[in-house]
């Protein structure tokens, strides 16, 4: 099918952050950017404190847009106190900061811990003792049966936000998580690393010629964020509909007719990948241009929630090879102009 480069889902039109304070942890990524150029531009006296340790990156974001709507705050996640400074005073926090990268979490397993684990619960801690009215973490569809430790790391921090609720309970603190795919041309993705080695080589490699993922634009990855901000009672993890993609596909899309060479699966790397699995369906909705996993817990049930839809079907599982929506060579080569040259 032919795939709309439009933003996914766009019903927060109640979400009003006109003069709100936001808290980016992570705040100088791909997403980092992209998020701040929409918000500044739908709300522009939003101001949006960037926090992140890489000073670099800081001075090049403050190059780009300025320093009207932006305060840059160096900073790491692990540190719980810094993390509290932060957020004093914020109305939303956006959790970005993790370690990504598969090979450097299996290697250095305790500091993907520290940050993407204990750093969670800084920032889950630091919003609630500030007051923070919503909290949204990002995830990743590497955190549903995850078979590394980068997924295990971030399956511990959606629970951690999820149950941080129960910890707000006293509070106006709400907290939940989007998960999704992969983002066409952010950093580490696949698209620079194709385009690094068509410099280097002339040639790409492949693992496995099976291999299937999801595949998200930038603008649909701040789309669902505002999506969530504007729909979320606390606990759920929203889901997007978006569709899966063929990396041998992506392969002739950037590089039709270079050679090729299959390497075989890496490890701590899947074929295909899940981003709702048969146990979260029991408690998951089809909210129309989402899923939702709602929380289990008892607090879920004393609240109204604002989010519509209807029950999944028993055991369904969303996962990449099993999806209705496919994007072709064609679709892609479409969807690279949303790649920059070099990704932020």
């Amino acid at each position: 099918m032919s795939f709309s480069p439009a933003p996914g889902p766009t019903s927060h039109d109640d979400l009003d952050l006109a003069g709100a304070t936001i808290l980016r942890t992570g705040g100088t990524g791909s997403f980092g950017n992209a998020f701040v150029e929409r918000v500044i531009d739908e709300w522009p006296d939003t101001v949006i404190r960037i926090y992140s340790r890489d000073e670099l990156k800081q001075s090049e974001m403050r190059a780009k847009f300025g320093d009207r709507n932006l305060r840059f705050l160096i900073g790491d996640v692990r540190d719980r106190l810094r993390m509290s400074r932060a957020a004093q005073g914020c109305d939303i926090v956006i959790h970005a900061a993790a370690m990504k990268q598969v090979p450097a979490c299996e290697y250095n397993p305790f500091e993907a811990v520290r940050t993407n684990v204990l750093g969670g619960q800084h920032v889950v801690d630091a919003a609630i003792d500030a007051k923070v009215t919503k909290v949204v973490a990002l995830s990743t569809d590497k955190a549903v049966n995850p078979v590394n430790l980068y997924g295990a790391t971030k399956l511990c921090a959606e629970k951690i936000f999820v149950q941080g609720n129960a910890y707000a309970a006293q509070s106006q603190t709400r907290l939940a998580c989007v998960r999704y795919g992969n983002v066409v041309g952010s950093r580490g993705s696949v698209v620079p690393l194709f385009r690094q080695q068509m410099a280097d080589q002339g040639r790409l490699t492949i693992t496995d010629e099976r291999m299937t993922r999801f595949w998200i634009t930038l603008p649909q990855a701040v789309d669902l964020v505002l999506h969530a901000l504007g729909n979320m009672e606390g606990g759920e993890i929203f889901i997007p509909k978006i569709p899966s993609m063929r990396v041998v596909d992506l392969a002739e899309a950037m590089a039709p007719g270079v050679p090729r060479d299959v390497i075989g699966i890496r490890p701590g790397e899947k074929l295909h990948e899940l981003m709702l699995t048969a146990d979260e369906s029991r408690h998951a909705i089809d909210a129309g241009t989402t899923y939702v996993v709602l929380p289990e817990h008892s607090w879920w049930s004393e609240q109204t929630t604002r989010i519509s839809g209807t029950p999944v079907p028993d055991g369904f599982v969303y996962s990449s090879d099993g999806n209705d929506r496919w994007l072709s060579a064609h679709d892609l080569a479409g969807l690279l102009r949303f790649a920059p040259a070099t990704a932020a």
